[in-house]
């Protein structure tokens, strides 16, 4: 999945690289703070940076979230995560999945799982983007499955519609000021917390849970390289 199309000097070590990408974006600190062992530190924000350009490390992660078989049963939510001042004040803040919320500019992140916690689809919208609007976006990005399991935040009537032409039944509980309460699977829906698990393990990388990065690239490159190292763990 790496890119061969290597002119001039030899290139330092992939392995060796890619350890010190992944001590960057676990730890947090600055990429000129990182060990000598991992090889030049120009040399880690530099591949970085142009295989984020180039979709490469969305490459592997899509890689292994396509070679599992179909999930039986899908779940979705989305997490707030937030913009350091180093990332935002720039030009097309939204183009870049910056939103301004009560709590300050924010990126959200949409993910799809499946019943191991296994990030299946990914998706960046600025902070202030309801789930609904990309929901249909983030799991139709899947073949359909034969459950959804969601919260409150996702009890639209046309996802309820669009998921029983799917052939999907969506276990969602209606919201109280709903005039019609749908029945749901509530022993199905009490094994929700394995997306807000996979959220964990990806809050477990300082660089994810607060976003350094301006240009969303680069940013959905880092969480694309954990979501990949979590499908292994």
């Amino acid at each position: 999945m790496l890119p061969t199309d290597v002119r001039g000097k030899p290139r330092v070590d992939d392995r060796r690289v890619l350890s010190g990408i992944v001590h960057a974006l676990r730890c947090g600190g600055r990429w000129v703070d990182c060990a000598d062992v991992y090889g030049p530190k120009k040399t880690l924000y530099n591949r970085f940076v142009r295989w984020s350009e180039r979709g490469i490390w969305e490459g592997i992660f899509s890689a292994l979230a396509g070679a599992a078989d179909v999930p039986g049963r899908l779940f979705i939510d989305s997490s707030c995560i937030k913009v350091h001042r180093c990332a935002g004040g720039g030009k097309g803040a939204l183009a870049h999945g910056i939103g301004r919320t009560k709590g300050g500019r924010n990126t959200k992140l949409h993910a799809v799982c499946d019943e191991k916690g296994r990030p299946c689809v990914l998706l960046l919208t600025p902070g202030n983007v309801h789930d609904c609007k990309v929901a249909q976006l983030c799991i139709g990005a899947m073949p359909p499955s034969a459950e959804l399991v969601a919260d409150k935040g996702y009890d639209s009537q046309a996802l309820r519609e669009w998921l029983a032409e799917r052939g999907t039944e969506p276990v969602i509980p209606p919201r109280k000021n709903r005039k019609i309460q749908y029945e749901y699977d509530r022993a199905i829906y009490k094994q929700r917390n394995v997306v807000e698990r996979m959220f964990c393990r990806f809050k477990d990388w300082r660089r994810i849970a607060t976003r350094f990065d301006r240009n969303i690239k680069n940013f959905m490159g880092a969480i694309s390289l954990a979501a990949a190292v979590i499908w292994w763990l």
